[in-house]
């Protein structure tokens, strides 16, 4: 329990201290967002800062930091740690300086971004890797809580009602006015979220001794022997770092009416799903005992975990309030996934999304797609573990790719040139996870353990290389930012 305490406190501190620093790094001022610069009713609305945060924390706390805590959680405490600098020195600067950079660009998707700053090959790379991503993130998102609604529900309610019926709300969410459905339901499911967090670790804090929560130890406690590096990083991604928060900051950008709104919005609602995920981790093994219980009960669907934890201590009542907030995580994430994906789709094919017809043209073969992978997911047995799988590596891949557009704009338009150090070391980090990931898994090259750290190193230092190369020049060329980087009222220019 103390190791928890610690962890929690660790992130609070981290939001006060280092998303302080990094904020400072990015310089923000009094410049006119895009919010109010470009309000089209639709997408482009300025809402309340604390209507922000919390859409923002629903749009990126939905499965993940919950199904993917509890995966973690197989190798044992030492996920804390991960979750905790993860998140501080990783995930809250990579979802902070995302949505920051976006609203400096007129709300920009990190696909638009990244052809700005890594150029148009990238920018094409990035369009079809990141629309996919959605894809399969709303994908995620529709199965997962589809199951647990039929745990909850009559007979005839089954899984494929529910997945109807979630699909249909995620047509209207993704087209609809972001005030008009999100805006006005996402501030009572904020509500639940944190009300849900807090009763299942109080339950489990207070159960008189029947569930202990572990302390923290280097060890890995996977049972099968599954080694920590580079596996739980790509499990636990969101909550730590996670790629999918970049398609989502930028669509919270265009809402944000002041730049110095951005720390509580990005970098706070990342500290935020951090203390869901640690809650959820700490759940997963204190419920069951042991690393090894927990991987069986896994076995059986990560939804079914979920269940158990929370009726098992909570009861019945606050079980279902428990499960009702893990129910709402998902698909407050899948509505927001098509979403973002619709907005890539627009700015690929210039198509205004003031019109419904043109919405109409980008969202029906977007859901039809995403209904048909559901469907593949359902029929096959193993078929959500095979999306998920996929989701993680393609999302921190993302996350690699988000943190080197981030430093190529900190090196170029950053106040501070050594600041880009702060986006460019979680990159070459994130590079090396994403790299020997795909070299060593089996939806990869399945290759040996020693040479897929071995290629997943000498990439990511490559690249920190090139960066140091990059940041000397600068530096030499003299002056600690470009002339013409702050102009008051606009955006960034091209």
């Amino acid at each position: 329990m103390i190791s928890l305490l610690i962890s929690v406190a660790v992130l609070v501190i981290g939001y006060f201290v280092y998303g302080r620093f990094t904020e400072k790094i990015f310089a923000p001022d009094g410049r006119e967002t895009p919010a109010l610069r470009k309000n089209d009713g639709v997408d482009f609305v300025p809402l309340k800062t604390w209507k922000a945060f919390l859409i923002q924390l629903l749009n990126i706390a939905g499965t993940g930091p919950i199904f993917g805590a509890l995966m973690g959680a197989v190798f044992g405490p030492v996920v804390f740690i991960w979750i905790v600098l993860g998140a501080i020195l990783g995930g809250a600067v990579h979802d902070y300086m995302s949505g920051m950079i976006s609203m400096r660009h007129d709300g920009a998707s990190i696909a638009e971004l990244s052809g700005e700053y890594l150029g148009k090959p990238a920018k094409i790379v990035m369009r079809v890797f990141s629309v996919v991503l959605l894809v399969l993130c709303g994908v995620v998102f529709v199965t997962s809580p589809a199951g647990l609604l039929e745990k909850l529900t009559p007979d005839w309610m089954n899984g494929t009602f529910w997945t109807v019926v979630i699909i249909v709300y995620y047509l209207l969410a993704t087209l609809l006015p972001i005030d008009k459905l999100i805006g006005k339901l996402y501030p009572v499911f904020g509500v639940l979220l944190i009300v849900m967090a807090a009763a299942v670790i109080g339950g489990i804090a207070f159960s008189g001794g029947e569930y202990t929560i572990p302390e923290l130890t280097l060890e890995n406690l996977h049972p099968a022997g599954t080694p920590v590096w580079p596996y739980m990083f790509v499990t636990v991604a969101c909550g730590a770092v996670s790629g999918f928060h970049a398609t989502q900051s930028p669509m919270i950008a265009k809402c944000v009416t002041s730049e110095k709104a951005g720390r509580k919005v990005f970098y706070g609602a990342m500290i935020s799903e951090s203390v869901i995920a640690l809650v959820w981790a700490a759940a997963g093994v204190s419920f069951y005992g042991t690393t090894q219980l927990l991987n069986e009960a896994l076995a059986s669907g990560a939804s079914n975990v979920v269940y158990e934890i929370s009726t098992g201590v909570l009861g019945t009542f606050g079980g279902f309030i428990a499960v009702a907030g893990v129910i709402i995580c998902p698909i407050t994430s899948g509505d927001t996934a098509f979403r973002s994906a619709r907005l890539i789709l627009a700015e690929t094919f210039k198509l205004d999304q003031k019109s419904l017809k043109n919405r109409l043209i980008i969202t029906v073969p977007l859901l039809t797609v995403g209904g048909a992978i559901t469907w593949f997911s359902i029929v096959n047995n193993n078929g959500f573990q095979t999306v998920w799988r996929y989701f993680s590596w393609s999302n921190q891949t993302l996350a690699m790719i988000a943190l080197w557009v981030m430093t190529a704009y900190l090196l170029k338009k950053g106040k501070y040139r050594f600041g880009s150090l702060i986006t460019a070391l979680p990159a070459a980090f994130m590079t090396a996870v994403s790299v020997t990931y795909i070299f060593i898994s089996g939806e990869g090259f399945n290759a040996g353990q020693t040479l897929s750290y071995i290629v997943g190193a000498s990439v990511a230092a490559v690249l920190l290389c090139v960066y140091l190369f990059l940041l000397v020049s600068k530096l030499r060329a003299g002056g600690s930012a470009a002339p013409g980087d702050r102009i008051s009222g606009k955006a960034d220019p091209e």
